[in-house]
């Protein structure tokens, strides 16, 4: 049974007056538009062109297909035209999980940014300082600081953040400033009576310099 290109080689011949023309508004062969007028020609059971050497030129028949295709043709070249500026212009919710400080203070005012340049988008954010499962929790993507576990996730660097170990001046009176390499400070948050501890790698001094 004929396809569609064979509707649509039918049509561009009809269009142009020939093969010829048809093959280079296609980009094919003439043989090869040729090939699919008469296929559709077999499948249809009517002649739709009279052939001369020179030219072509539409039957009653060919003429009343003609007019039936041209409407579809033209509809599927409006539909391709629609989705290529679907591509052009990005559309469509964007679902990101984002770490709760650095999102709030670094990401979201890119993501404005993002909506004014591209106002079809719809933003759909969470934020979390957890590794999000993008697959089960149905994410798009996810903002991480630091490594990224082995994973089969594709994942980009974008920027990058430096840390500053502080400490207040009743913790050093009370454990005294470091001064070596691999010293680790530890401590309890009274808010929550959390114990932490985190390991600094060059000496501090007491100005706060490195």
């Amino acid at each position: 049974m004929a396809g569609l290109q064979a509707f649509v080689a039918f049509s561009e011949t009809a269009k142009r007056g020939g093969f010829a023309g048809a093959a280079r508004e296609l980009g094919v062969s003439p043989s090869a538009v040729a090939k699919n007028v008469a296929r559709l020609e077999a499948d249809l059971g009517l002649r739709l062109f009279h052939r001369t050497t020179r030219k072509v030129a539409l039957t009653s028949e060919g003429r009343e297909l003609f007019e039936r295709c041209r409407r579809i043709v033209e509809e599927i070249d409006a539909l391709r035209d629609e989705a290529a500026g679907a591509r052009a212009e990005p559309s469509g919710t964007l679902r990101l999980n984002l770490p709760i400080t650095f999102g709030k203070r670094v990401i979201v005012p890119r993501l404005a940014e993002l909506v004014r340049r591209c106002p079809r988008i719809v933003l759909d954010v969470s934020f979390s300082d957890r590794y999000a499962d993008l697959v089960s929790e149905g994410l798009d993507a996810a903002v991480r600081v630091g490594p990224l576990a082995d994973s089969s996730l594709v994942a980009r660097p974008f920027a990058q953040q430096t840390m500053i170990v502080c400490a207040a001046p009743g913790y050093l009176r009370e454990h005294g400033t470091p001064r070596e390499h691999g010293v680790t400070l530890s401590g309890t948050t009274p808010a929550t009576r959390r114990t932490w501890s985190t390991a600094i790698a060059v000496p501090v001094s007491d100005n706060g310099s490195a």
